[in-house]
């Protein structure tokens, strides 16, 4: 037999084993009408990547686990995140007890036993490690872990949430800093067992940040780096873009950005550079709105900015247009743009038919005085056939629907709660231009913590955020993660088994 005829049984079968699926047929049986479509299968397989959440001893985390309901089969599975491999800041392994560590990182945090049902964890203080997680089975579909923490004093007050992240070669964060006021950490983390070799690069006002030491950074297998970007560069930048990328290996890349006025959060990434940018969220009562946007090509890009609210779509006055240089961050204070109505920030291309692909992320600011509170939104992809965010309490929730295009219609499923409770669905149709914000039917009877899935079911592109809401000593602390496709299903071109490739 020939060895390429070994390779595409070997193909097959490994094709089969991915995806769950193959149509097998003898070579007369096979279909001459046509080719038949790709059909969508449910992952079997999936990570997440959870940053270490503390930086202060009056740090309170609480991890959400949540995998929705599906009419699915599929095995069991599971779905558990556990620590990582502690490291010191030049990336090297602190030196343990070698037994106490394994059996430490061996032990998960938090474990998901069965989708639709929110699994809960909690950790405190400034040791709580960086978390590292697979689902497989009928767990893995749609698998996301909200990550909450509440640090009530200090430089990291605030209230920070996010969504712990799947692993990429590259990152884009628009809305850094390295201004004096401010303390920003890129947090890498190695899911591999092997170490991962990443660059980190920094763009201000007036183009790249000069620095020697972004350059190669290791990330050991199983565990996370935390770097400070304003040891990278001497220059002072109120506006910064980060750009992670990997030479070798993957990371889960999230920046904590901390401010002495008004705390702290996390900013995750961007999505990939692109011509139009849908930036969902913005509470109706910002005090303070700051677009942070950059241009990674080698042309200029000229944007046309709207404000997508309740009844339908403005022109931020003063801020129509915004020019963004190659390879430059640009910044523009939208000051209290929302005027006490929820929206979101639509940026499109200044002329028809001369995109140019852009990052962008807004700061957005609640409170005044020594009562303020800051939260990041980045612009996000559309919540495509489904997408979700855990964490949600029986108060405190708003989730916001933006539909930039055509009116879009979705359905919205609020989970069983973590400690009981009935899950709740509700439909709702977005007007095109228009931000519609809701707070979510709470599930009957809830006890614990719930679960927000958003399906498209009709029309046009919906982009969706949730704002999370926990006030404290008259701080308005909020945090808000945006709701980007799951990718819980993946396209698979269907296969059939043709016998006469084992013809000599």
């Amino acid at each position: 037999m020939k060895s390429t005829n070994l390779s595409l049984i070997a193909g097959t079968v490994a094709l089969a084993a991915v995806t769950g699926f193959a149509a097998l047929s003898a070579p007369g049986d096979a279909d001459t009408t046509g080719a038949t479509a790709a059909a969508r299968l449910p992952v079997e397989r999936s990570s997440l990547l959870c940053p270490a959440p503390g930086l202060s001893e009056l740090a309170e985390t609480t991890y959400t686990s949540f995998t929705p309901a599906s009419a699915g089969g599929g095995e069991a599975g599971t779905a558990e995140l556990k620590p990582s491999v502690p490291t010191n800041a030049d990336g090297t392994t602190v030196k343990k007890d070698t037994k106490k560590k394994a059996a430490d990182s061996d032990k998960p945090v938090v474990s998901l036993k069965e989708p639709g049902k929110p699994a809960t964890a909690d950790a405190s203080g400034a040791d709580a490690p960086a978390l590292v997680g697979t689902a497989t089975g009928k767990l893995a579909p749609g698998w996301t872990t909200q990550q909450t923490t509440t640090v009530s004093t200090g430089a990291s007050r605030g209230l920070l949430g996010v969504s712990c992240t799947g692993p990429d070669t590259d990152f884009w964060f628009p809305g850094a800093s390295t201004a004096k006021s401010r303390e920003d950490y890129v947090h890498l983390t190695n899911p591999d067992d092997t170490a991962a070799v990443a660059d980190i690069e920094l763009y201000g006002p007036d183009g790249s940040l000069k620095s020697d030491v972004g350059e190669g950074i290791t990330v050991p297998a199983g565990s996370s780096v935390p770097v400070l970007i304003s040891t990278l560069t001497s220059e002072a930048a109120d506006d910064v873009t980060i750009h992670v990328t990997t030479r070798t290996g993957r990371v889960g890349a999230v920046v904590r950005a901390a401010d002495g006025a008004t705390g702290s959060d996390w900013l995750t990434a961007s999505v990939d550079p692109t011509g139009t940018l849908v930036l969902p969220g913005i509470p109706a009562d910002a005090t303070s709105v700051r677009l942070v946007a950059f241009a990674p090509g080698e042309e200029d890009a000229d944007l046309k900015l709207k404000l997508l609210g309740k009844t339908g779509a403005i022109t931020p006055a003063g801020h129509e247009d915004l020019h963004i240089k190659s390879n430059m961050t640009a910044g523009v204070d939208l000051k209290d743009i929302t005027r006490g109505e929820a929206g979101s920030l639509l940026l499109t291309p200044a002329q028809s038919g001369q995109a140019t692909p852009v990052v962008a992320a807004l700061r957005v600011v609640r409170g005044t005085g020594d009562k303020q509170e800051v939260a990041y939104i980045p612009a996000t992809g559309p919540v495509g056939a489904q997408a979700t965010v855990a964490g949600n309490r029986a108060k405190g929730s708003v989730l916001s629907l933006t539909a930039p295009g055509a009116t879009g219609t979705v359905k919205v499923t609020a989970s069983a709660g973590s400690g009981g409770g009935e899950r709740t669905v509700k439909t709702y149709t977005v007007k095109g231009g228009t931000t519609l914000a809701v707070t979510p039917q709470v599930p009957a009877g809830l006890k614990g913590s719930y679960a927000l899935t958003v399906e498209t079911e009709s029309g046009g592109p919906v982009h969706a955020a949730r704002t999370l809401a926990l006030p404290e000593d008259g701080i308005p602390m909020f945090t808000v993660q945006t709701l980007p496709d799951d990718g819980g299903t993946v396209e698979v071109p269907a296969a059939e088994q043709d016998l006469s490739v084992l013809d000599d």
